[in-house]
């Protein structure tokens, strides 16, 4: 086991060296915008646009920009600085990914919570009314975009300019070290719309994998063993169907903490998502450049970790 988490640490270094490099290039050879002419602004001056672009360090060749990109980075842990505020952008990502990691985190526990006893339920009492209700709201919920579902959650139960009245609205966001009680209130809105769609897709995954199982052979053994039916559901059936979804967990939860940029947009919440969609509006490449770095860093370690719960959760896998 241990020397097969050190050659998957090993090869996510090395995917995370691809990943800066083919951002690098996409944000350097086929730019949307100048960033020094953004900054320097409409009517400014070819010698202001060229002195910026010597400030920003972009006059320089691509093989060079990219040398001191990845020096920096790996050495010194340096994302570089944003070109639009001159801000580090290391600073920038550590100071909104507490708001991203409270809502990703909060999202993925309410969808995991709701998601799985439904659909394990469903694949239990198929072709119920129960099951052809679930699954029926399942797929509402997987057609809802989430800023629509904001809107309309933000109409229902703001404070502010709902309907009810009962949770706090849009920009109402604070750390959960400055008020734990505004933290949590804050978040139970946009926990439970990014959570909608993720619930209703991994409940019908779960219902599909656990049928499946349930038809296995072993499943019929324990069961010719005389073991009762809620011990061969939990601890045969689940195990075994829930594989397929730690994998599909570790990829959400790891792009989900690169930032969601529709509820942190609709809620106003300063996360990592709100941060990308400024960057992107002012070609400041730094920033965008660190965000999906920070993406493809979430991933590779949720992607480990999925594999290691594999061998505790399912007897038959064994890593050499």
């Amino acid at each position: 086991m241990t020397r097969y988490i050190i050659r998957r640490i090993l090869w996510g270094v090395v995917l995370l060296i691809l990943v800066s490099a083919l951002t690098f290039i996409l944000f350097r050879i086929l730019p949307t915008a100048d960033p020094a002419r953004l900054r320097a602004g409409r009517n400014a001056s070819p010698a202001v646009v060229a002195a910026l672009r010597r400030d920003l360090g972009l006059d320089k060749p691509l093989i060079t920009q990219f040398w001191i990109y990845m020096k920096n980075l790996f050495l010194h842990f340096d994302l570089g600085y944003s070109y639009y505020s001159t801000a580090s952008v290391k600073s920038l990502i550590f100071d909104r990914l507490p708001a991203t990691v409270s809502l990703t985190v909060g999202a993925a526990v309410v969808w995991l919570v709701v998601g799985l006893p439904v659909g394990i339920i469903s694949a239990l009492r198929r072709r119920s009314k129960l099951d052809r209700a679930s699954m029926g709201t399942a797929l509402v919920l997987v057609s809802a975009p989430e800023y629509w579902l904001g809107l309309i959650c933000l109409y229902l139960f703001a404070a502010d300019i709902g309907q009810l009245r009962v949770f706090p609205g849009s920009g109402s966001y604070v750390g959960i070290t400055s008020d734990p009680v505004k933290w949590l209130t804050s978040l139970i809105l946009p926990w439970f719309v990014l959570a909608a769609s993720f619930a209703a897709v991994y409940a019908r995954l779960i219902r599909g994998s656990l049928i499946e199982t349930m038809s296995e052979d072993y499943i019929r053994t324990a069961r010719a063993k005389g073991l009762r039916e809620r011990r061969v559901v939990l601890h045969h059936g689940v195990p075994a169907a829930i594989n397929p979804i730690l994998t599909i967990v570790a990829l959400d939860v790891g792009t989900l903490l690169g930032g969601a940029i529709l509820v942190e947009t609709v809620f106003n919440v300063p996360g990592i998502g709100r941060l990308s969609y400024d960057a992107i509006t002012h070609a400041d490449f730094p920033i965008i450049q660190g965000t999906v770095l920070l993406v493809a860093l979430f991933i590779v370690v949720a992607n480990i970790l999925a594999d290691i719960a594999y061998a505790y959760l399912d007897p038959r896998v064994r890593y050499s």
